[in-house]
């Protein structure tokens, strides 16, 4: 084998992939080649960073929410992804003619990441406008993400600090999503989504509404989301 190797020889050799008898060739290549030697080992030093840092991941038990999307059940409708698509599409585009522009409340950032809901269910009902009604304000104290029901109306995606030191926290619901964060008159709705007919069935399709949420959440935060410890602490606190 020629010192030469190929990108994809060397990787399989580091792997352990590569046939006995040019795994042979190649041992002969990176005695006679230091800098072949170099490349496998560097190699070998990233997949093995790689599988620490991913490895935990492997023992995470799968949502039920998402096993449940791959159980057939003959009572089930299928469902039609593009047409589903296209009449979200055409919900939000007729929404869109109707509402004012915000543009210069958020920047177009904002307005191409998460789309602004005219009524957002169960808020501008609190102690003031912008605030978590009761419903959403009592999902907000007390539930917790590891702790809430896959099939809750509403759920919480992940709680965190902001820069000002508030706790927030991300939620999704049958009417949308958004962000609240918790001041001394109650959970203020600093980010909304909207939401999904589908989500009164098995199926909701509030995956792109869900990372504009978590997009806007991670733009927020002063640092990483907080674990269920974390949340289990702050709630005792009374998020404060």
């Amino acid at each position: 084998m020629s010192t030469r190797a190929t990108p994809e020889e060397i990787a399989a050799f580091a792997d352990g992939e590569l046939p006995a008898e040019r795994e042979a060739a190649m041992r002969d290549a990176m005695a006679a080649d230091p800098e072949l030697a170099k490349q496998v080992e560097r190699h070998r030093a990233l997949a093995a960073r790689l599988s620490q840092h991913y490895a935990p991941v492997l023992d995470e038990r799968v949502p039920d929410r998402l096993t449940d999307l791959l159980t057939a059940r003959s009572d089930e409708t299928v469902v039609d992804f593009a047409a589903a698509r296209q009449k979200q599409e055409a919900q939000k585009r007729e929404a869109s003619s109707r509402r004012p522009h915000w543009g210069w409340i958020a920047g177009p950032a904002l307005a191409a990441s998460l789309a602004i809901a005219v009524i957002l269910g169960d808020s501008d009902t609190g102690p003031g406008a912008g605030y978590a009604g009761p419903q959403l304000a009592a999902v907000l104290d007390d539930q917790l993400v590891a702790e809430q029901s896959p099939a809750a109306e509403t759920r919480v995606l992940l709680s965190f600090e902001d820069q000002g030191g508030q706790f927030c926290r991300a939620y999704s619901g049958v009417s949308g999503g958004g962000i609240a964060c918790r001041d001394e008159e109650g959970w203020r709705i600093e980010r909304r989504s909207e939401g999904s007919e589908a989500a009164s069935t098995d199926f909701r399709m509030a995956g792109a509404d869900d990372g504009a949420i978590l997009a806007q959440a991670q733009e927020m935060a002063a640092g990483p989301a907080l674990d269920a410890a974390g949340e289990q602490a702050a709630r005792e606190r009374g998020w404060r």
